[in-house]
């Protein structure tokens, strides 16, 4: 009988393209839906209560972003080594880069929970708080922060657990936690009527319960195992991960950045339009996920076909990924165009977040149909390790081009140009991406064998 890393390498080389990426995918969608759909739980729920209050979910969306980062950067950057390990069969070199994320992260997600707690006034008016949303942001922030330790180890888990090929129990994880925060944020704010501390409180409370789970979904169904005793001793591992996981926290970090940016700039136009920037963001976020979640099957099919030689199945699904995501975006950007005014109208009924909302959704649904053509790029290279070309690409779309366009943007336009900004970094980053897309599928040669193509 084949050993079960002999069945996995022929499940990950020989399943045709399209059903293993959707296999893959589903369940990761599934999970960034949920996740999704309970920020957006939050930014209704908190709605009900005022403007300040809404704004203070997107004050502290920065700070998720934050966390992310780090999340991302270790997980992703693990999760590549543990794709190229298993494709060579090394199961002992899976658990060392895996057990060294997790730990890490468990460590750097503790130390921004004590800094962060420590210089809370001060870290909510870094993130953008005015006034009237700083109480509010303190009691969302403090539950943050001290779920932060869980947060972190919950996506190093869960991007370890997608890169492996259990995407589905990965999915179990998030969308259990997911669920309760939804239910959490209607007995606290609606029953127990705790206001944002009820937000926050529901978010850290499913943020520890999704940890538990996936924790125990590791243990039980990943072939790499998260031991103290695995943790490496040498720098390189530690350098290797952070490398190939940079573009991640280049990517997450300067959202964190940029959003704490938008908020600022946002800030002399008043709470509604703090309010009413949440709102789009969050829909856009949606959007992302639910359009492109399908290229997180993507990526450990990369990974691991891209270490075994079979760079013809990584073409394919790269242009699979591409497609089907841009069907996908193409449907949802056209409903946020066309039903923008009810959208916002959902979240926050008063005519000043409505008025702002309404055109910057418009703008952003525009934007994210050119989403298919940088994310998937960027995962790409990622993926096969090529740190340098994903992190430049990370760094177009937060970084080189939005804070440029927000402070030119916002000085020239006003109001205008903030919510122009995003939706114009979308386009030029999509179309920045053609490029380097076309260069690995011409210049790149094919696999020796191609099996089940």
């Amino acid at each position: 009988m084949a050993s079960k890393a002999d069945q996995y390498y022929k499940h990950m080389t020989e399943t045709p393209v399209s059903r293993l990426i959707i296999s893959l995918g589903i369940p990761t969608t599934v999970s960034m839906l949920i996740t999704n759909i309970y920020n957006m739980a939050d930014t209704y729920f908190v709605g009900t209560l005022g403007e300040s209050q809404q704004a203070a979910t997107g004050i502290l969306f920065t700070l998720q972003a934050i966390i992310q980062a780090i999340s991302f950067m270790l997980g992703h950057g693990s999760g590549i080594f543990v794709s190229k390990a298993l494709a060579d069969k090394d199961t002992d070199a899976a658990s060392r880069y895996v057990s060294s994320a997790f730990y890490t992260g468990i460590a750097a997600g503790s130390v921004l929970t004590v800094l962060g707690l420590l210089f809370l006034n001060p870290f909510m008016r870094l993130l953008g708080s005015t006034d009237t949303i700083l109480p509010f942001a303190k009691d969302y922030g403090l539950w943050v922060l001290l779920s932060c330790p869980f947060m972190v180890g919950s996506l190093v888990l869960n991007n370890n657990l997608r890169y492996e090929g259990k995407a589905l129990y990965a999915m179990f994880g998030l969308t259990t936690g997911g669920i309760l925060n939804i239910f959490g944020d209607y007995v606290f704010i609606h029953q127990c009527h705790l206001g944002v501390f009820g937000a926050g409180m529901a978010t850290a409370i499913s943020q520890i319960i999704s940890f538990i789970i996936l924790l125990i979904m590791f243990e039980r169904m990943a072939q790499s195992k998260i031991r103290l005793r695995y943790m490496s001793r040498t720098a390189d591992t530690y350098l290797s991960i952070c490398k190939i996981g940079f573009p991640s926290l280049i990517r997450q970090g300067l959202t964190s950045f940029s959003t704490g940016l938008l908020n600022n700039l946002t800030k002399p136009f008043g709470d509604a339009a703090i309010a009413a920037m949440s709102v789009v963001n969050r829909y856009s976020m949606f959007v992302m996920c639910i359009g492109l979640g399908i290229g997180q099957g993507f990526q450990p099919l990369a990974s691991f076909n891209y270490q075994s030689g079979h760079f013809k199945r990584v073409k394919k699904g790269l242009l699979f990924t591409s497609a089907v995501g841009f069907g996908l975006v193409a449907v949802l950007a056209s409903l946020g165009f066309i039903f923008a005014e009810q959208i916002v109208y959902l979240f926050q009924k008063s005519p000043d977040v409505i008025a702002i909302g309404v055109p910057a959704l418009r703008y952003a649904s525009v934007g994210t149909l050119f989403m298919p053509l940088s994310i998937p790029v960027n995962m790409l290279y990622q993926s096969i390790r090529k740190a340098g070309i994903s992190s430049f690409l990370a760094l177009l779309r937060s970084g080189m081009f939005l804070i440029p366009l927000l402070l030119i943007g916002s000085y020239v336009l006003g109001l205008t140009g903030i919510q122009l900004a995003q939706p114009i970094t979308d386009v030029l980053c999509g179309l920045v991406s053609i490029p380097f897309m076309l260069h690995f599928l011409y210049k790149t040669p094919n696999k020796k064998i191609d099996l089940a193509e």
